[in-house]
């Protein structure tokens, strides 16, 4: 049984400039991932799929691999994380190298910890879940949820629920895109993690922040501080 973690991190981010390798409290944002993997010691294998050199150099300075840079087709704007993914397999397959799970964790994931991986991992080793992923209620009800019509007026998307109580109202989760774990055979054959029978690490919103502005980094260290003081 063989593992490996892929931390995708393209040098081109467009909202927040060099993205991956911006300082939060004290150090790159991407050495956090690579921490936590190297700490999670389930893994053969804790590489940086990039294209960019100084990315390379900063992770190889934490502890991650970079035996090859990603292709440029796989480093626009259009590239899907399964098409990462895909590369690096094939990659690892030339070297003759094959892994049964690979694990794709974010370089913009600094709430992640060697504890959640392990439990992910556990998990995924049970016969009946293909992958693992990292999810969040949502805060409101979506089945709440409002929406404009073509004239600009207010509509409720699901009326039926207008008069629905809150707590009867089922709840709903979304994906935090912290990591993806994930057998990985049937990840090449589905193409994406919800084509597949996966199970979830449940976070609270204090554990989860969006990081695609200023505004959201700040949240961010805020929510780091809290976590770590408490």
């Amino acid at each position: 049984m063989s593992n490996v973690v892929i931390i995708p991190a393209r040098g081109g981010s467009k909202r927040i400039p060099r993205k991956n390798l911006k300082f939060f409290l004290g150090k790159p944002i991407i050495a956090y991932s690579i921490k936590a993997a190297l700490e999670a010691n389930i893994f053969d294998e804790v590489m940086v799929s990039t294209d960019d050199v100084e990315i390379a150099e900063i992770a190889k300075k934490y502890g991650a691999s970079v035996p090859f840079l990603r292709s440029t087709k796989n480093s626009d704007d259009y590239a899907t994380t399964y098409d990462v993914i895909n590369e690096v397999i094939n990659c690892y397959k030339e070297r003759q190298r094959e892994f049964d799970y690979t694990c794709c964790l974010y370089p913009t994931a600094p709430f992640v910890s060697p504890e959640q991986l392990i439990k992910a991992f556990n998990l995924l080793k049970k016969d009946n879940t293909d992958g693992v992923l990292t999810v969040t209620p949502y805060s409101y009800p979506i089945q709440r949820s409002l929406s404009l019509d073509e004239t600009n007026f207010i509509k409720m998307n699901s009326q039926e629920h207008l008069k629905t109580r809150s707590q009867d109202l089922k709840e709903s989760y979304h994906d935090v895109g912290q990591f993806y774990f994930y057998k990985t055979k049937r990840y090449l054959e589905k193409k994406s993690i919800f084509n597949m029978r996966c199970k979830p690490i449940i976070l609270s919103e204090m554990e989860a922040q969006d990081i695609d502005n200023e505004v959201d980094w700040q949240l961010a260290e805020l929510k780091y501080k809290l976590i770590k003081s408490n």
